[in-house]
């Protein structure tokens, strides 16, 4: 897979809905040709102590941040008829679903593929997990800045340029 872009949200508590921050790698022909990151001013408006432990957002950081539909159409043209790749997307697809939902936007049935079953699926039980820096690391690529959207979607798409 040469074509693609990666995408990680974090949310602010446990609503799918909830993003409050989004990462965006695209990769064409291979190289990574474009990036973008955004803070999301989060739906709903709440955090989660798990959630500000994991990636240190809170709404002193989202109050100013646009709402999600002004977001979406800066990243809409970046990722056009692109797939997505994702690590677990399950969750950011979910994500991503659960806001168009919120926002009553259309959504567009994008294409995921996942580099966490392609981790499990390529390197088995040889690693002693398949976390998302664990793979990276795997992958040749070291994860600075873990839980910072736009570090897990550059980690996401050096994975998926090594294994799918």
């Amino acid at each position: 897979m040469t074509d693609f872009a990666a995408i990680d949200f974090e949310t602010a508590n446990e609503c799918p809905s909830s993003v409050c921050s989004v990462g965006v790698v695209v990769v064409r022909g291979g190289v990574i040709t474009d990036t973008f990151y955004s803070l999301i001013h989060p739906e709903p408006e709440y955090y989660q102590w798990f959630c500000r432990r994991v990636h240190g957002l809170g709404p002193e950081d989202t109050e100013d941040a646009p709402v999600f539909p002004f977001v979406w159409e800066q990243i809409e043209p970046l990722i056009g008829d692109l797939p997505l790749v994702a690590h677990n997307s399950r969750f950011d697809e979910g994500c991503l679903r659960a806001v168009f939902r919120v926002y009553q936007m259309d959504y567009p049935d994008y294409v995921f593929y996942d580099t966490l079953w392609a981790s499990r699926r390529v390197f088995g039980h040889s690693l002693p997990n398949h976390q998302l820096q664990t793979v990276a690391s795997a992958c040749g690529y070291e994860l600075e800045n873990h839980h910072h959207a736009l570090a897990d979607a550059e980690a996401c798409a050096r994975i998926a340029l090594t294994i799918l």
